[in-house]
C-alpha cells in the first residue's frame, strides 16, 4: 500500500490528488493570485482526519498548509506539492444558552457561527466578511465590529482543540495547556490544527447602523471627527471610517456610483432607542451623499460587504497599527485614499480601543493593546494584468503611513512579503511565543503562516 492510500484509510473525509475528480476545485482558495498544486487536499472531517493528515506530512517530510475559511490573503491556505488540511466539512456550530456560550469547528465562517447564535439573540466579535473563518480571524487577534465593547475574538476564546505537530489532540484553556492557550490568541496559525473553537458569547441581537458615504473633499473632516469622538464614544459604538468606491446601488445616487467617496460603516450595539442618537454622530462630520442606515439584524451587517469579496480575486494587502491617528496620517490617507484603484480594494481605519485594552499587552500573544486603530489598505481585484499597479498603491500607501504607525501590525491582514516584521509584531511576547513554538513545534511543521521561527 502506498503512502498516499494509507492515508486514505485512515480518514473519513476525502483525500484529493492530481488527476482526481474535484482536485482543481478543492485546490483553490480566496486568492486568485495563488495558484497552487498541492501534492494531496485533506478535507477532514473529524479531528482523528487531521491528525492522519498531520502525521502524513511530518513522516513523509511535506510542507503543511491549513486552511479554514480560505481567506489568508498571503494564500498560507495551499501549496505545492505539499499537504493542505482543508477544514471546511467541520463547520457545525453548537450554541448553549445558559452558559451563552458555542462550540464551532474549524472549518466554520463568521456566517455559519452568526446563523447559529443568532437565532439565540447571542453574538460574539467577528470580522466585517461573513465569509471568512472563525479561526484564521481568531487566532491572528479578531478584529470587527463588536470589539470596542466586547474585547477582540480571541479575547472571548474559552478554549480550542488542537492537534499539535506530533499528532497529538490536546485541549488549550485557561486550565489545560495555559501556554498553548496564551499563543494561540493571536499568534496564528504557529502551534498546531485548531479543530474546534468555544466562544463567550453576549446579548446581540439587531444592531443599528450602516454605510454613509461622503465627499473626499470632506475627508479630513470626517477623518479627523471620527478619531476625537471614538476615544469618549460609549463602547457600543463601532464602525470604521473607509475608502471606497461606490458600488451600484440603490441607495446611492445613479450618476454617483463608479466615484469613490470617504465612506463610515457604523455599528449600534447597545440600547435599540439609543441607535439613530449615536449614528447621528457621524452625521455631524460633514454633508452625507449617500446612506443605508437602520436596524437590522447582526449578521446582515457582518454580511453587508459580502459580494464585493468573491472567491478568485487577486489579493495584495499591508496592515498597520497607529497610537494616534495623527494630523499627519490623516492627511496621508487624504491623498492616498482618493487613488482606490478599483470597487473591490478599499482602505479601512478600525478603532480598538474599549474592551480591547482592558488585557494587559502580556495577557495574551496579541501585543498592541494600546493601540486605537488598526489599518488595513486591501488591495483585491479581479485582473491579474493589473497586479503590478495595485500592489504599487497598496505598498505606496502603506510607506507614506510608516512614520506615523506603530513598527507591527495586524497579522490578519499582512502579505506574504511580511516576513521580515514578526518580531515587531509582537514585541515583548515575541520570546514567549518562540519558546511554545519551540515546545509544541520544534520543527516548524506550521511554518506557512506568519511564522515564528522555533
Amino acid at each position: 500500500m502506498s503512502a498516499i492510500d494509507d492515508l486514505r484509510e485512515r480518514t473519513r473525509g476525502q483525500v484529493f490528488t492530481e488527476g482526481d475528480e474535484g482536485y482543481d476545485a478543492a485546490r483553490r482558495v480566496h486568492n486568485g493570485m495563488y495558484d497552487r498544486r498541492p501534492q494531496a487536499v485533506v478535507r477532514c472531517e473529524n479531528a482523528g482526519d487531521v491528525m492522519a493528515a498531520v502525521d502524513y506530512a511530518r513522516t513523509n517530510g511535506l510542507d503543511l498548509a491549513v486552511r479554514g475559511g480560505g481567506h489568508s490573503v498571503p494564500g498560507f491556505g495551499t501549496v505545492d506539492d505539499g499537504v493542505v488540511i482543508d477544514l471546511s466539512m467541520m463547520r457545525n456550530v453548537r450554541v448553549d444558552p445558559v452558559t451563552r456560550t458555542a462550540r464551532a469547528g474549524g472549518g466554520a465562517t463568521w456566517g455559519d457561527f452568526n446563523a447559529a447564535t443568532h437565532a439565540f439573540g447571542l453574538a460574539t466579535t467577528g470580522g466585517v466578511v461573513s465569509t471568512t473563518g472563525i479561526g484564521g480571524l481568531t487566532l491572528g487577534g479578531g478584529i470587527g465590529y463588536l470589539a470596542r465593547g466586547l474585547g477582540l475574538a480571541c479575547d472571548n476564546l474559552i478554549s480550542a482543540d488542537v492537534v499539535t505537530a506530533d499528532g497529538r489532540f490536546m485541549i488549550a484553556s485557561e486550565k489545560e495547556n495555559e501556554d498553548l492557550f496564551w499563543a494561540l490568541r493571536g499568534g496564528g496559525g504557529n502551534f498546531g490544527v485548531v479543530t474546534a473553537l468555544e466562544y463567550r458569547l453576549a446579548p446581540v441581537t439587531t444592531v443599528y447602523g450602516g454605510p454613509m458615504f461622503f465627499e473626499l473633499a470632506d475627508a479630513a473632516a470626517v477623518l479627523t471627527g471620527f478619531r476625537d469622538l471614538m476615544p469618549n464614544a460609549s463602547e457600543q459604538l463601532g464602525g470604521f471610517p473607509a475608502f471606497q468606491i461606490a458600488p451600484p446601488l440603490p441607495f446611492i445616487p445613479e450618476d454617483r456610483h463608479g466615484e469613490t467617496f470617504v465612506a463610515i460603516v457604523g455599528c449600534w450595539a447597545g440600547d435599540p432607542d439609543r441607535g439613530e442618537t449615536e449614528i447621528s454622530r457621524f452625521r455631524d462630520f460633514a454633508p452625507v451623499v449617500a446612506e443605508h442606515v437602520g436596524t437590522m439584524p447582526y449578521p446582515a451587517l457582518n454580511s453587508a460587504f459580502d459580494a464585493l469579496y468573491p472567491k478568485g480575486l487577486q489579493h495584495y494587502w499591508k496592515a498597520s497599527f497607529a497610537t494616534e491617528l495623527t494630523d499627519e496620517a490623516i492627511q496621508v490617507h487624504v491623498r492616498r485614499g482618493r487613488d482606490v484603484p478599483v470597487v473591490n480594494s478599499t482602505v479601512h481605519i478600525y478603532p480598538i480601543d474599549g474592551a480591547v485594552h482592558r488585557v494587559t499587552a502580556d495577557g495574551t500573544a496579541f501585543a498592541y493593546r494600546n493601540a486605537n486603530f488598526a489599518t488595513v489598505i486591501a488591495g483585491m481585484w479581479p485582473d491579474p494584468a493589473q497586479n503590478e499597479a495595485n500592489i504599487d498603491w497598496v505598498r505606496s500607501y502603506y510607506d507614506d503611513l510608516v512614520p506615523e504607525s506603530e513598527a507591527g501590525g495586524y497579522i490578519n491582514f499582512m502579505a506574504e512579503d511580511d516576513q521580515g516584521r514578526i518580531r515587531e509584531n509582537y514585541r515583548q511576547n515575541y520570546d514567549r511565543l518562540v519558546e511554545v513554538k519551540g515546545k509544541y513545534d520544534p520543527g516548524n511543521l506550521f511554518h506557512l503562516n506568519q511564522n515564528i521561527v522555533p
